[in-house]
């Protein structure tokens, strides 16, 4: 390895903060502590990095979440030892379900206490190792910058994941010669990025010889950038196109090919196009199980094309025809390449047929809803007049459960890293710590966190992190008093037995907490809206107020259901459209 000697003598600590300065970083989300203290000493005289201090750590790593897949950087977060590195283990996980680059540098105690369970020890590179890419301690300060140089490298090439860097106190304190290495080599690790071209060629031949093709399209599209492309390759092939929850925007929801999101709550004309493919496009998806349903049962009839970066998700959980390993960028510019090529881009006769087929399911079959009868405020017009209301330029983050899945539905994604959500892990209590970093990454952009009351109680304190950050984040607490979508599998698959998922939020004679008075305790503005005649009025307010966080209490129906949905366990087939109505294709056979 060829190393920048600038030949300084530093303490460890220093050499830690130069090393992130030189990696590129800007922003560090953390809270310090005993055993990172030395870091925090340099981290105050650093002109590059600013320092937002968190209310608790899982807000930090969240944020570095919400930072990286708003701007496509790595998002950075920074603990002490012991409870401080392990709130962060949470969003680490979530990471890397999602593959989101993060590098969380983490305080440990000093080398000679390692493994006497000292006071706020934890061994957290062990604790992390399933959970990361790659997992570092570090006892040397002369290992400090390439350390660093390396932790993200590997975050941010191949596919994308978080990086621990556990760093004992007494490296920090040392005295070092800084080194910051110009190139990182590990023999060890050498992600593929340029596909086969035999493999290519292969995948274009199985589609202009297929009839029923579908374009799977999963959140690694939008990791490599490839939304340019892959619109492209739509156009040229005229072969209809499902965006995961992950993937949302990475096709314009107002592309003329494109269905919805696929899967458990996705649109009737997505399921369907995939179950009743010949063949499926994969590209930058992993066939999760909220995706395929009962796997057994999922798209019986098709080949399958699996284009990912990371080998091992190749034939994982469904076996590829023709697997192809690359960049999915790379893999779909050499796509267009071949085909344009062959001249087979037109597509066959049954292929038009075939689309036009899918966009008439589409039109049959539209993601709706249903006034309630009792004139309460609907949750999915909400979030449909905060869409009208911000555009497609704002970024719109989702916790989990109900309203994310209408966030999903009721918004229309015209760009990528406009939708930010907790995909593979679920975490509730994402979306406020996460729309702070995506604010802090894009502060051109309006930002706004759809949320529900049980996911906003979790991590609401970040709140105050924002007000006094000028981090003017907007959220929309869908609030049905409810853990509503465990009130939602309650009510159809319990018989209406609610074991503790009432939450008392949104009583009329008193609420516990009153969501309007809190926001307004953190000095943010807390509004509230419980009619329907009363939504635009009060998102117009909330989009006026940009000195301060704004937050808004949406009280709505709560017995509001997400549908289209597919019983966990059931196969795709089995895809209802309402609580009383029979699975769509049953109703279809009887037409």
């Amino acid at each position: 390895m060829s190393e920048q000697t600038t030949g300084e003598q530093l303490t460890g600590a220093q050499s830690l903060i130069r090393s992130l300065e030189y990696a590129g970083v800007d922003t560090i989300f953390g809270i310090p502590g005993g055993a990172v203290l030395p870091a925090y000493d340099p981290l105050l005289d650093s002109k590059q990095i600013r320092h937002i201090l968190v209310r608790h750590e899982q807000g930090a790593g969240h944020a570095a979440q919400g930072y990286a897949q708003a701007t496509g950087r790595v998002g950075v977060c920074m603990a002490t030892s012991g409870p401080g590195a392990t709130n962060l283990v949470t969003p680490l996980a979530d990471a890397h379900m999602d593959s989101v680059p993060i590098v969380a540098v983490t305080g440990q105690v000093s080398s000679a206490a390692i493994g006497t369970d000292a006071f706020q020890e934890a061994d957290i590179r062990g604790i992390t190792m399933p959970i990361t890419k790659h997992s570092y301690l570090v006892t040397d300060p002369a290992d400090i910058p390439r350390t660093v140089a390396e932790a993200f490298h590997i975050a941010s090439t191949g596919r994308p994941g978080p990086v621990l860097v556990d760093v004992a106190k007494d490296a920090l304190q040392a005295m070092t010669t800084f080194d910051y290495p110009t190139q990182v080599s590990l023999p060890g690790y050498r992600p593929v990025t340029r596909p086969h071209g035999k493999q290519i060629r292969e995948a274009a031949r199985l589609i202009a010889a297929a009839q029923r093709p579908v374009l799977y399209v999963g959140g690694g599209v939008i990791k490599a950038n490839a939304s340019a492309e892959l619109t492209q390759l739509a156009d040229l092939t005229g072969i209809p196109v499902v965006t995961t929850l992950m993937a949302r925007g990475a096709l314009p929801d107002s592309h003329p090919q494109h269905l919805g999101m696929p899967g458990m709550h996705g649109s009737v004309a997505a399921v369907a196009a995939l179950q009743r493919a010949d063949l499926l496009i994969t590209l930058g998806a992993r066939f999760d199980d909220r995706v395929t349903g009962r796997l057994d049962t999922f798209a019986p009839g098709a080949l399958v094309i699996h284009a990912d970066i990371d080998p091992a998700e190749i034939s994982k959980n469904r076996h590829a025809d023709v697997p192809i390993v690359g960049d999915c960028r790379e893999i779909i510019t050499e796509l267009i390449a071949v085909i344009e090529a062959a001249g087979t881009s037109a597509g066959s006769e049954e292929q038009t047929g075939w689309s036009e087929w899918s966009r008439s399911l589409a039109e049959r079959y539209p993601v709706g809803y249903d006034a309630p009868d009792d004139g309460s405020l609907a949750p999915q017009y909400v979030i449909e007049r905060i869409a009208a209301a911000a555009g497609p330029e704002a970024t719109y983050v989702a916790g989990v459960g109900q309203h994310q899945m209408w966030a999903s539905q009721f918004v229309g994604y015209e760009r990528p890293r406009s939708w930010i959500n907790s995909g593979g892990l679920g975490t509730m209590g994402y979306a406020v710590p996460a729309a702070m970093g995506a604010q802090v990454g894009t502060p051109e952009r309006v930002v706004w966190a759809i949320d529900g009351d049980g996911c906003f109680q979790m991590t609401n304190q970040e709140l105050a992190t924002c007000a006094l950050e000028n981090i003017p984040i907007k959220v929309a607490v869908i609030n049905n008093s409810a853990l509503g979508m465990v009130r939602q599998w309650q009510t159809l698959f319990y018989e209406g037995r609610y074991s503790h998922t009432d939450l008392h939020t949104s009583s009329a004679s008193r609420r516990i907490p009153d969501f309007a008075k809190l926001a307004e305790a953190y000095g943010c503005a807390g509004l509230r809206c419980d009619k329907p005649d009363d939504v635009d009025s009060t998102i117009a307010e909330a989009m006026q107020i940009n000195d301060r966080p704004v937050v808004v209490d949406f009280g709505v129906h709560r017995d509001a259901m997400v549908w289209p949905m597919v019983a966990a366990g059931m196969s795709n087939d089995a895809i209802l459209v309402a609580r009383d109505l029979a699975p769509v294709w049953d109703r279809e056979e009887e037409q």
